[in-house]
């Protein structure tokens, strides 16, 4: 398997990854998932995920799908990148071990689905608002909020390539 192939390999269907989840489980591997649209993958989204894995043995990101970023009137033209794009660019990060779409406009189903020891979402969450905060309690995971590294964000980043860079 070369490279890509490899990196191509972390981005699944739920019926393959609801097996490889299995195995890491059975592994004792504590699986930590976070979400989000990492439209134009920046410095905060290293870091944040770079701190999430730290948590777990396999970091699984929940990455919504071009219909669910709509859905979250994210702006007009949003997403700028596609599905793809954006699932691939994720998938290529060493510490992610998992990369899988969701349409809903939020990851309450796949959270219910996968069942993660830790569930993580960005520091402007507190953890009892995190969408699947009830479901990860309830089977005795815990859900962490990670601070922003701030000044980066896509929204002033967009901003900044629309306004020619000053």
């Amino acid at each position: 398997m070369n490279k890509l192939e490899f990196i191509q390999s972390k981005i699944y269907k739920w019926e393959d990854l609801s097996r490889t989840i299995a195995i890491w489980k059975f592994k004792d591997r504590k699986i930590v998932f976070t979400n989000g649209c990492f439209d134009i993958l920046h410095k905060g989204h290293v870091t944040y995920l770079a701190e999430a894995a730290e948590l777990g043995d396999n970091l699984i990101v929940g990455l919504n799908s071009d219909e669910s970023v709509k859905k979250l009137h994210k702006g007009p033209g949003r997403p700028i990148q596609d599905q793809d794009s954006r699932a691939l660019i994720l998938a290529s990060l060493h510490h992610v071990s998992a990369v899988i779409l969701f349409d809903e406009e939020t990851p309450a189903e796949l959270i219910k689905r996968v069942q993660p020891d830790v569930l993580v979402k960005g520091g402007d969450w507190k953890p009892e608002q995190i969408v699947g905060y009830d479901t990860v309690k309830a089977n005795g995971g815990e859900v962490v909020s990670i601070d922003f590294v701030p000044g980066y964000s896509t929204t002033s980043i967009e901003q900044k390539i629309k306004s020619g860079g000053n």
